[in-house]
């Protein structure tokens, strides 16, 4: 399993050079954490999907930080010990100035203090971890620092941008090797301290979908498929509207609507069919929205217009409001359960090595 340490390891090496952007998303601009295929006509304010427990409703219950302590304009040489170990400002600076290259930006001035102590905290945790995984004498394998690294270049879109990625951090495949050993090291020792305390009951599952009905409620949807065609001018428009009457005259002479949308669809959608999948009232643009919900499941819309272009539009089936069964969530409860238990108890071991340890905070 992966807890918060990899942080550092994904500040060294960056994962922005993993960091695409579609044409689509930017136009489209969907509601955050909205899931959707380019072209999809999704209005604002998409709601998530039910059955997942609220990381967002745990974290808004939080009270506010007080404000970090100032940070010297002119870091000190040795910023931190930990057990008579020295952190380095300059490994405090590299951090920081891989955090802004994987952002694509420089700190705000107002987040200073902030983003230097929080970093500075990881690092003092880091090296707490590392000194008692090597007092445990727990190692990672060469097999198993290959094996990360190898991950991380997948990440890389290709082997130039993984190579660049390093190099404008300043480091070598060999730097990124020691350090992946010690990350390695670091995540067996939290395996091993965490993964037997953190197990989750049958008990714990119900107990928490009694508790939460809120995150279950699943509202009427609708499953459809479309073919949309684009139109951005007058002409365009004329044009678009033709192609999409004959094409419904075609789906109503009996030709596959799939293939139909495979071969002309304008939409990110195209490759499955035009397969959109269930989605409720709210998620769509109002045209389309009525359009869909007011067909019955195999039936074929008429054009359908919105900002998007033309549509035609197929129900597949359409699905009631209801709460979600637990025999069908209780497994990303599990899940989501589990990953909260591993990251307390994580925290709580790290917390365990601060009180037991001398960290000395230098500036």
């Amino acid at each position: 399993m992966k807890y918060a340490v990899p942080v550092i390891l994904a500040l060294t090496l960056g994962v922005a050079c993993n960091r695409t952007e579609t044409k689509a998303a930017e136009t489209q601009a969907p509601a955050p954490g909205a899931a959707t295929q380019a072209g999809t006509p999704v209005a604002p304010g998409t709601p998530a999907a039910p059955g997942t427990p609220g990381a967002a409703d745990a974290a808004a219950a939080q009270p506010a930080a007080p404000p970090a302590k100032p940070v010297p304009a002119v870091l000190p040489a040795v910023v931190a010990r930990v057990n008579g170990v020295a952190i380095a400002s300059a490994e405090l600076e590299k951090a920081i100035r891989n955090l802004e290259a994987n952002v694509g930006n420089q700190i705000p001035a107002e987040r200073r203090n902030e983003v230097y102590r929080g970093i500075l905290d990881q690092l003092v945790e880091m090296r707490l971890l590392e000194q008692e995984a090597a007092a445990r004498n727990i190692k990672a394998t060469d097999a198993e620092v290959a094996q990360g690294i190898e991950q991380m270049k997948k990440q890389a879109p290709n082997a130039e941008a993984f190579a660049k990625a390093l190099a404008s951090r300043k480091m070598t495949e060999a730097d990124l090797k020691a350090e992946a050993r010690q990350r390695l090291a670091v995540d067996k020792l939290l395996t091993a301290e965490v993964e037997p305390k953190a197990a989750v009951t049958d008990a714990d599952i119900a107990d928490f979908y009694k508790k939460n009905p809120q995150f279950f409620m699943q509202p009427e949807a609708v499953r459809a498929s479309h073919i949309l065609l684009k139109a951005d001018t007058p002409e365009a428009k004329t044009a678009a509207k033709a192609k999409a009457q004959d094409l419904l005259t075609q789906i109503k002479g009996g030709a596959d609507f799939a293939a139909l949308a495979k071969q002309h669809s304008n939409d990110g959608s195209a490759a499955s069919g035009g397969d959109l999948g269930f989605f409720p009232r709210g998620q769509m643009v109002k045209a389309f929205e009525d359009a869909a919900f007011a067909l019955k499941p195999g039936e074929v819309s008429p054009i359908v217009e919105s900002e998007f272009g033309y549509h035609i539009i197929k129900a597949a089936e359409h699905r009631d409001a209801r709460t979600v069964p637990l025999s069908e969530v209780s497994d990303r409860i599990a899940q989501a359960l589990r990953q909260q238990k591993q990251q307390q108890l994580a925290q709580e071991y790290v917390q365990s090595l601060k009180t037991r340890g001398k960290v000395e905070i230098l500036m």
